[in-house]
């Protein structure tokens, strides 16, 4: 639980119908099975006490009593177990039958929250032997010594862990127009529990699935849902025992249907808050909520969800291909909104050879097609310096050749050598200055030509190097309007190689493969032996790595500890521990000593849910401390 991860688990045991000794000694042997995986959430199906295709047995004293008494030895099997377990079964109160959800922790029974939509409708006939159930809760005497409250409006907190809240629907409760689970979140609640008894039929399990996975994402939540499956009455239907874990928007774990499989994950509350808090749309409302707390102890909850080491990258081609065609569709549409309110017939725009440049290429291109502007209004403009190679340099003209833009060479070494001699800076020292200089007399170069061609110059540089700060300030940084802005490097790579793919030009696809397989580097110090001598990576480490502290820092609100954590299990094989650490703090380090950087950018299009526009999405002073985010790395080793 440590780092805001609560383990959960929706269970269905095999139940009899109607015998709720036999169905509460399944439920003790499941809660075992639970505890040895470490769950502190135990959610099981709706009725599960007495089964929940009893029909008019419900209405049989005998049945509802045994069913009450089996609880009571269900919630004394819960001591010592550090857990808050739901399971369901029928509770006579005041002269009605309620199907409710029952809360036990270390041998108590915290509350009963009843069902509130009974569904008589197609195969269920629930209105003939149940009420609909109380909001406010009420107080209901179980035997002489329990009373317990019963109503929809508990919310269930452990009190080491008070971000947690925990609310409950049941089965229907989350298929109506106006799901009372909406009325938990907006009082707290950001995990769901649902015990369910959904039969199944053809097609049934996908939209069941949709269901889930929207109503975590609309309230921003994680959300278990456990459901009826073998051991159920088949008179009429079956059910499949289709148990899941959601958090956000995402199905962390499904089982498969008919098994009565259990399924595990852990909900990231940390993150479910964070979101909240970033969406100020989401107006908390606390109502008339009782609050009941349980003793949990806090423990390190073992990961075994999957830790995406790409985020910005979807992992399924098929998902990955439509991300990429958006992708390049919004830099477009950005591109081409931009020529036409300037009337701009011309772009210019510094090709390299690099994948950067090539995108930004490749993106303009497009533009101008779908703006029907001549692509010979693309000025692109090779600078050979002290650094480029043949294999850029090539690529460079070939690239530009091969798609029809109007090519323009221009050595930047003399330039540069009077600048150098201006300022008195040595060609020998190969320094800051020495690269910065070439940057900048590039950006001058690219700019001048703008003003001669009355066009505009096209930014190439990606957001992860912004977020590293990885640009020449008013060199490589500046542009008039820059394509490439929220776009990760990780994600860069995946464009160039969908375009190489979809593009049905052999030549272009050649030279776009070979650009993809050129070693990342601004080529700002000389080659050695005809060779790229200085590589990016090396020098700021992995852009993996660092897309993923970004994705992390911003869209999730991680602090650098937790990171961390989550750095090691996604790139477990892949890197050493320390490693992880050395660039953790040099992202760190440079997050925060480049915000002046970023507070400066040129217009560009957001393409994805993090981006570093100080217009939009990280109003970030630019001389913030980094030092709380420093100081936890440095207590890690």
């Amino acid at each position: 639980m440590r780092d805001g991860y609560i383990k959960v688990a929706a269970v269905t045991p095999k139940v009899k119908v109607a015998d709720p000794a036999y169905n509460g000694q399944v439920i003790f042997q499941k809660l075992k099975e639970a505890e040895e995986e470490r769950a502190v959430v135990v959610v099981f199906p709706e009725l599960c006490i007495t089964g929940y295709s009893c029909g008019d047995l419900f209405l049989q004293e005998t049945l509802l009593r045994s069913a009450k008494e089996e609880l009571i030895k269900i919630a004394a099997d819960t001591n010592g177990k550090n857990m808050l377990v739901f399971v369901g079964l029928p509770i006579s109160w005041n002269g009605n039958l309620y199907n409710v959800a029952a809360a036990l922790c270390q041998g108590k029974i915290l509350g009963l929250v009843p069902k509130m939509h009974i569904p008589n409708y197609n195969e269920f006939y629930e209105a003939r032997h149940f009420a609909k159930g109380m909001e406010e809760p009420v107080n209901v005497r179980l035997t002489e010594e329990i009373t317990v409250p019963m109503g929809s409006h508990l919310l269930f907190s452990p009190d080491s862990m008070p971000e947690l809240k925990v609310g409950v629907e049941i089965c229907e409760d989350v298929w109506v127009p106006n799901p009372p689970s909406i009325s938990h979140a907006l009082a707290g609640a950001n995990l769901i529990v649902n015990l369910s008894a959904s039969d199944e039929i053809t097609g049934k399990d996908i939209y069941r699935e949709s269901l889930i996975a929207g109503q975590s994402a609309r309230l921003l939540c994680g959300y278990v849902y456990a459901s009826a499956g073998e051991g159920e009455s088949t008179q009429d239907v079956v059910y499949s025992a289709h148990n899941m874990i959601a958090e956000n928007g995402t199905i962390l774990g499904s089982a498969k249907r008919f098994c009565n499989e259990s399924v595990y994950s852990e909900i990231d509350v940390q993150k479910i808050n964070a979101e909240r808090r970033r969406m100020s749309t989401f107006e908390g409302n606390t109502g008339n909520y009782q609050e009941i707390t349980f003793p949990l102890k806090i423990e390190e909850t073992v990961l075994t969800r999957f830790i995406d080491p790409s985020p910005f990258v979807p992992g399924k081609t098929e998902k990955r291909q439509k991300r990429c065609e958006e992708i390049l569709m919004l830099q477009s549409m950005g591109l081409k909104k931009r020529l036409e309110h300037t009337g701009c017939k011309c772009a210019v725009i510094g090709i390299s050879g690099g994948l950067d440049s090539t995108l930004a290429l490749l993106v303009t291109v497009k533009a101008f097609d779908m703006a029907g502007i001549d692509r010979k209004g693309i000025k692109a403009v090779t600078m050979p310096g002290f650094g480029t190679t043949d294999r850029t340099y090539d690529n460079a003209v070939n690239l530009i050749k091969s798609l029809n833009a109007d090519f323009l060479e221009i050595d930047i070494k003399e330039a540069v050598r009077v600048h150098f001699r201006d300022i008195g800076q040595e060609e020998t020292c190969h320094d800051v200055t020495y690269e910065n200089g070439q940057a900048r007399e590039r950006t001058q170069i690219l700019m001048d030509v703008a003003n001669k061609e009355n066009g505009m110059v096209i930014g190439t540089g990606d957001m992860s190097e912004l977020a590293l700060g990885w640009a020449t300030y008013n060199g490589d940084h500046m542009s008039m309007y820059g394509v490439n802005v929220s776009v990760p490097k990780t994600l860069v790579r995946h464009l160039v190689q969908y375009y190489a793919d979809t593009c049905d030009e052999e030549t272009l696809r050649k030279i776009l493969l070979d650009v993809l397989d050129t070693p990342v580097s601004p080529e700002l110090l000389p080659p050695e032996e005809g060779k790229i001598s200085q590589k990016t990576e090396d020098i700021v480490g992995p852009y993996e790595l660092h897309d993923f502290f970004l994705y992390h820092m911003l869209r999730s609100g991680f602090g650098p500890a937790k990171i961390y954590r989550l750095a090691l299990k996604a790139f477990e094989g892949t890197y050493e521990k320390e490693v992880i650490l050395k660039w953790l703090k040099t992202f760190v380090r440079r997050f925060f000593s480049q915000q002046f950087k970023r507070s400066c950018l040129p217009d560009g299009p957001k393409v994805g849910t993090v981006a570093v526009s100080p217009r939009g999405d990280l109003r970030m002073p630019s001389d913030a401390s980094g030092q709380v985010w420093l100081a936890q790395l440095e207590k890690i080793l």
